[in-house]
């Protein structure tokens, strides 16, 4: 049995989601009591799964610059935009959770940002700054599972953190689906530095073939 406190269901209201290239979907917005961080954490619940099939699901950390601006330092923005799609077609979740700068918060991580235009990569400005490489807890994650009656799933991510932490908090991960890999010319030394960093599943030759060029 899960050792949190149960989450319960606040409120579902269905929501018409476009995105700036033309793909639509609508997806059922669900709000919820009793989180343990306090935060206002959200669930897209997109398609329905085949019958006897794990949902595939995400674990969003927000993003304001990369989602919402389209901020080309990170891959976040065509990461969501990439999930929504995958999920609504196969059936499944993704939790929008407000974890800004992998939970260091907005202001913290625009001042990493300014230590990584020195020369330092994501974890080392972190740390410059006194702050965790990686803040991010997913027990309210895995209370709105548990609050939307899902206790086994396919995981849409390229951290292995993300996937051991929701093991260890009793969610059955029964697989690791990897996303797409979206490099731009500023983000190449941020996707390589989680490759070596935190062991993303991501294309680790090709990523410093690129910081190389």
């Amino acid at each position: 049995m899960p050792d949190f406190p149960a989450a319960t269901q606040r409120a579902r209201v269905r929501v018409p989601l476009r995105f700036h290239d033309g793909y639509g979907v609508d997806a059922e917005l669900v709000t919820f009591h009793g989180l343990v961080d306090g935060q206002e954490h959200l669930a897209l619940v997109l398609g329905d799964p085949a019958p006897g099939t794990a949902p595939l699901v995400r674990l969003h950390s927000e993003c304001l610059t990369g989602d919402v601006f389209g901020s080309a330092r990170c891959d976040c923005g065509p990461q969501l935009r990439e999930a929504v799609e995958r999920i609504a077609d196969r059936g499944g979740i993704l939790l929008y959770l407000r974890q800004e700068g992998r939970g260091i918060g907005l202001y913290n991580k625009l001042d990493a940002y300014a230590l990584q235009d020195q020369g330092l990569d994501t974890y080392e400005a972190n740390a410059a700054l006194g702050l965790p490489e990686d803040a991010r807890d997913y027990t309210a994650a895995a209370q709105m599972l548990t609050a939307l009656g899902v206790d086994e799933l396919d995981l849409l991510s390229n951290n292995p953190d993300k996937a051991q932490q929701l093991r260890d908090l009793g969610v059955g991960v029964r697989d690791r689906v990897p996303t797409g890999v979206f490099t731009t010319a500023h983000n190449v030394r941020y996707l390589r530095a989680k490759v070596l960093q935190t062991q993303h599943t991501l294309p680790l030759a090709e990523l410093t073939e690129l910081t190389a060029g």
